[in-house]
């Protein structure tokens, strides 16, 4: 099982497209658990999770959180990142298998463009990070961002692809 958690704020109509793109994981028994974590959004983000069934908290600490967790891994993506056909079925496998964390595949039909590539780093959760319960209860802090989880772990690459959450914020 798997609970997928999403740190956002002011991100209404990104957190709807990933929740929607998680329905097919949670109806094959893939998702148990979503929770959204605020930073103080004015716009209806609380609206959108609550009517997804999610656990939604303005004011957490990532340790708590982490234990609260029902599943035994977890799924950390932006809001506005959708997962692509095949990550179900591939994320079972991996997490049946496997111990080590794991990054989707960029998809290759949302690409940036060259110079940005260059100029810029790839935020830490662009392709969302799959990781076991018990390494993200060892990695926590205090006040840690879920985007410190990410930065400097190598994770292998699903064969799953995962449209970036910057593809929902350009069209905005």
């Amino acid at each position: 099982m798997l609970t997928v958690i999403i740190e956002c704020q002011d991100q209404e109509p990104e957190l709807a497209q990933t929740l929607a793109a998680l329905v097919a994981g949670a109806i094959e028994g893939l998702v148990c658990d979503v929770v959204v974590l605020d930073h103080g959004s004015r716009d209806g983000t609380s609206r959108v999770a609550d009517a997804a069934g999610c656990r939604f908290y303005s004011q957490w600490d990532m340790k708590d959180i982490l234990r609260s967790a029902r599943g035994d891994w977890l799924l950390l993506v932006e809001p506005g990142a959708r997962p692509q056909a095949g990550w179900i079925d591939e994320i079972a496998e991996y997490v049946s298998l496997n111990k080590a964390p794991a990054r989707f595949t960029a998809s290759r039909g949302y690409r940036r463009p060259f110079l940005q590539r260059i100029r810029q780093s790839t935020p830490p959760l662009e392709l969302g990070l799959l990781l076991s319960k018990p390494q993200a209860i060892a990695a926590a802090t205090t006040g840690m961002r879920l985007a410190e989880f990410a930065k400097g772990r190598k994770g292998r690459k699903l064969a799953s692809e995962l449209i970036p959450s910057w593809v929902a914020r350009a069209a905005r």
